[in-house]
């Protein structure tokens, strides 16, 4: 199943989505939020009729975030082989974890918007793991699966300067406003296998990244058990999983994002998501 939340921002209502169809399921559930999932929104909608619910074309209306207000937002740094090389970083012993505003979290093809005299904002393409069910103290990786509610595309835009050249954590580079386009859907973890997928961006048609899943130093099962060991999860919660080689900041020269830009990202079996890249107005 696919799922996914449209509508202008503040106006968002959860679909299904089947070939080109988004069929509104508000009528059933409230929203695709922690609350709802915790109440078994997604089995309701599994069990539904859904064949004489309203529906439009997919894609005729602002495809929203099809996670309506995420308590978290978890990102894995450095899981991608190739690009632990070309960062000229060490091989994490454990996975890198770090913390991303919930409120970067925009529609899969809104504008990305460049910070004030930003000239390192860059572009990470990433599977994106949604939480399904709570999870807290695993006892091993075997049970991981059983707490994932599907997988979706995820733009982890960085700011390198604020990341990397000032004190502190790597939040500070990755939590500015419509840091985080995601969408178009969900695929649920019974739909689809996240272990091979292949995943690219690209920059005004220029391919920048090319790579799959099977490149990941940390694997899908494993990033969810690790996380639960120090932090619970709940349904809903977002979990960007790693990019792979060919981001702008390891090229030579850098090749950072510009306003004018367009941003394309996809993911196998997932779809594809646009952005229009953008100067913060007013600076």
């Amino acid at each position: 199943m696919k799922i996914a939340r449209i509508g202008e921002v503040g106006n968002e209502r959860p679909v299904v989505v089947v070939e080109d169809e988004a069929i509104f399921v508000d009528s059933l559930i409230p929203d695709w939020s922690r609350e709802a999932l915790e109440s078994g929104a997604l089995e309701k909608v599994k069990r539904a009729d859904l064949n004489d619910l309203p529906r439009v074309a997919f894609g005729s209306t602002r495809i929203a975030a099809p996670v309506a207000r995420p308590t978290k937002l978890m990102c894995v740094g450095l899981n991608y082989l190739k690009h632990i090389a070309e960062s000229n970083a060490q091989t994490p012993p454990e996975p890198v974890i770090f913390m991303k505003a919930p409120d970067a979290l925009v529609g899969p093809n809104d504008d990305v918007i460049i910070p004030p005299n930003s000239t390192a904002t860059d572009y990470e393409v990433e599977l994106a793991i949604v939480i399904g069910k709570r999870a807290l103290y695993l006892p091993d990786v075997s049970v991981a699966p059983s707490h994932i509610l599907g997988y979706s595309i995820s733009q982890d835009i960085s700011e390198r300067h604020w990341q990397l050249e000032k004190a502190g954590q790597w939040v500070k580079g990755k939590s500015f406003p419509h840091f985080n386009p995601m969408g178009p859907v969900i695929v649920t973890s019974d739909s689809i296998d996240p272990n091979d997928l292949r995943l690219w961006a690209t920059v005004n048609g220029e391919s920048r990244q090319d790579s799959t899943t099977s490149d990941l130093l940390y694997g899908i099962n494993h990033i969810v058990w690790y996380i639960s060991q120090f932090m619970e999860l709940f349904p809903g919660d977002i979990i960007n999983t790693g990019t792979p080689s060919g981001v702008g900041m390891g090229s030579t020269p850098t090749k950072y994002l510009r306003a004018g830009d367009i941003l394309e990202t996809g993911i196998e079996n997932i779809g594809q998501i646009r952005s229009h890249v953008v100067a913060t107005k007013g600076f």
